[in-house]
């Protein structure tokens, strides 16, 4: 059975037509221009198989699906479009960008249905039509222990579907409004913050109200976590965007930009409980997402099989 809050299986898109996405760059300040196309994929092409390797050499099952569409961008991000509960329930999500709508792929979800019990599958995407998006374990970040949903408000994140995906999936909504030092709002929860089990990671100085960020502090440390708190340089360098998974042990998936950025007091606080995993993805990462936005946890239990 995997561990509630990190989990031992992943699904990964590996990209075969990545670029920096232009339908995203007006809301996404993560995003940086990455150079000649062609050289760009088979970048990112590379980095993506060593990533999904030293995932799978720690132990951790990967499930590589393969891009079919020629028009999205960041279907190397599937974190967005769908996610997976314990129980057997899969959310399929709204996304905000029209051709980020084409990553969402039944044939994936048909093939999770084959290694996994599944019970039910729970589609919002039709709210699309009206305007609204809730874009996955991007738009929020889930204490599965907790049951608590921690969400930054933005164009990705419709308060109302919020409320309704934690009513059916028994969450309690934790929005909050958070800005990087220009004023610009936090597109997605994911970059901002990261639960594992022992600690969480998060920038407290983005949040902009005072009451609001020492309910949110306080709310982590109810639930046993460990609060890393993680300066707006860090967030840069995609020090929030993380992941804890369960491989032959405990560990803590993140680029090598974003180990590079934290302290030495911050990775002993992680190294108390967890492996770090640094993956190296700077071509990736210019399309303004890192190794949490790569990467669906599997929080559903494995039909008997006879092999991997």
């Amino acid at each position: 059975m995997n561990n509630l809050q990190a989990p031992s299986a992943v699904v990964m898109i590996r990209p075969h037509h990545f670029c920096s996405n232009p339908d995203t760059q007006g809301d996404n300040a993560f995003q940086t221009s990455a150079g000649e196309p062609e050289v760009v994929r088979k970048k990112a092409l590379q980095e993506f198989d060593t990533a999904a390797q030293t995932l799978r050499d720690a132990g951790v099952r990967v499930h590589v699906f393969e891009d079919t569409g020629t028009t999205t961008p960041d279907s190397v991000f599937p974190n967005n479009w769908f996610s997976t509960h314990s129980g057997g329930h899969i959310a399929i999500y709204p996304m905000y960008a029209p051709n980020r709508r084409m990553e969402r792929r039944w044939d994936i979800i048909e093939e999770l249905k084959r290694s996994y019990r599944v019970q039910d599958v729970i589609d919002f995407s039709g709210l699309e039509e009206d305007g609204l998006a809730l874009e996955g374990t991007g738009a929020m970040v889930l204490d599965h222990i907790g049951r608590i949903a921690y969400t930054v408000t933005s164009n990705r994140a419709d308060p109302v579907l919020l409320e309704r995906f934690c009513t059916h999936f028994n969450y309690e909504p934790m929005a909050f409004e958070a800005r990087d030092a220009e004023g610009r709002e936090v597109y997605h929860s994911n970059v901002l913050m990261g639960i594992g089990t022992d600690f969480a990671m998060i920038c407290l100085s983005m949040i902009g109200d005072p009451k609001r960020r020492a309910e949110i502090a306080t709310r982590l440390e109810e639930t046993g976590h460990e609060v890393i708190d993680l300066s707006e340089e860090q967030i840069q360098n995609f020090a929030g965007n993380t992941f804890a998974l369960t491989g032959t042990k405990p560990l803590l998936a993140l680029s090598s930009r974003a180990l590079d950025a934290l302290r030495p007091d911050q990775i002993r606080t992680i190294e108390r409980s967890t492996t770090l995993l640094p993956l190296s993805i700077p071509t990736i990462e210019t399309a303004g997402g890192s190794v949490r936005c790569m990467l669906a946890g599997i929080h559903l239990s494995p039909r008997e099989r006879t092999q991997s």
